[in-house]
């Protein structure tokens, strides 16, 4: 569940990203504060899932926002990303760094989150709570661990950290 209005995450990822930032995530208790995100946006953004269409792995980024996204990296980490955008427009934000967490396979790891996750709508939800954070002040960085993107796409600042992190 989450204290984020419905229309907060149609909104695009780049909108959606900076806003994460100081937000409280939590699982079954634990509870971290999100310090690093993500953008990916659309089938035209190399370094985003769903750049070879749709897929049985990409079908959850074509939701409406407000669904949780969780995939396995290299077999072993799973990862959390919140959809963002409308309906058939394949966006989302990748939580990479929380308080105590720095990496988004060890923030997962902490709280508990595992393939279980994926596909379940953030504004009704028990499993996974999302709540306001009190606004901060960030910087832009470009995106990790994305070398298979073309360099355009390597270079975007499409990543955002909380400042003081």
């Amino acid at each position: 569940m989450t204290d984020l209005p419905a229309d907060f995450f149609l909104q695009d990822a780049l909108e959606v990203a900076p806003w994460l930032l100081g937000c409280r995530l939590a699982v079954d208790g634990r509870e971290l504060i999100i310090t690093e995100t993500e953008a990916y946006r659309s089938e035209s953004d190399t370094a985003c899932h769903a750049h070879h269409g749709r897929t049985k792995r990409t079908e959850m980024l074509y939701r409406r926002g407000g669904y949780v996204y969780v995939y396995l990296c290299y077999g072993i980490h799973s990862l959390l990303n919140i959809i963002t955008g409308p309906e058939d427009d394949p966006q989302g934000v990748l939580i990479r760094c929380c308080v105590g967490a720095a990496g988004p396979g060890k923030l997962t790891k902490s709280l508990g989150i595992d393939l279980s996750f994926n596909g379940l709508d953030i504004l009704t939800t028990d499993r996974l709570h999302l709540w306001k954070g009190p606004g901060c002040t960030f910087e832009t960085a470009p995106r990790v661990g994305i070398g298979y993107a073309s360099e355009e796409d390597q270079k975007r600042l499409w990543r955002f950290i909380r400042k003081g992190e």
